[in-house]
């Protein structure tokens, strides 16, 4: 039997992406992204509890992230988990987990307030800059389409629908 490492997280960067270069000149960009969970207690207190993950997206992906996410942005990143040791302020070895993104969606209204109600987000890329839904500028209302996907054919929201409407 084969082996899986797929992680999906639906939540908001925690900060403005930074993106570099390596010595061999191909780009990588790194944001945290937060989760949010929220439950009851037994006692019947809601509390809320927030999971921090470390992104790591490499090439063209690294470039579309670094242009279009920015921190508090709902987005959507599926990759594989890694493990990186490193050493705390302290000097003692410790290991840390960081998604290795090889797909963002970019789940906001870009632009809503502005007149239309759906205009944009939905728009995302996969890594070796395949886009999935378009660039994050276009609108659901002008012509959107997403090639592909989970359904394996073309999507195209009618006006009943919103995002929210999407099973991810």
């Amino acid at each position: 039997m084969a082996d899986l490492n797929k992680v999906m997280v639906i939540g908001n960067a925690g900060a403005d992406p930074e993106m570099r270069y390596t010595p061999s000149g191909a780009p990588v960009t790194n944001f945290p992204i937060a989760t949010n969970r929220v439950f009851t207690t037994q006692g019947g207190e809601r509390q809320e509890e927030t999971e921090w993950f470390r992104v790591v997206a490499w090439a063209s992906l690294a470039e579309q992230v670094n242009q279009f996410v920015t921190k508090g942005k709902k987005i959507y990143v599926e990759g594989r988990l890694k493990s990186s040791p490193y050493t705390d302020r302290n000097g003692q070895p410790r290991s840390g987990n960081e998604i290795i993104a090889s797909r963002v969606l970019f789940l906001d209204r870009m632009g809503a307030g502005e007149g239309d109600e759906y205009a944009g987000g939905g728009g995302g890329y996969a890594a070796g800059g395949a886009a999935q839904g378009g660039a994050p500028a276009g609108g659901y209302g002008g012509g959107y389409r997403q090639s592909g996907g989970y359904g394996g054919g073309d999507f195209a929201p009618s006006d009943a629908q919103s995002p929210d409407d999407l099973p991810f």
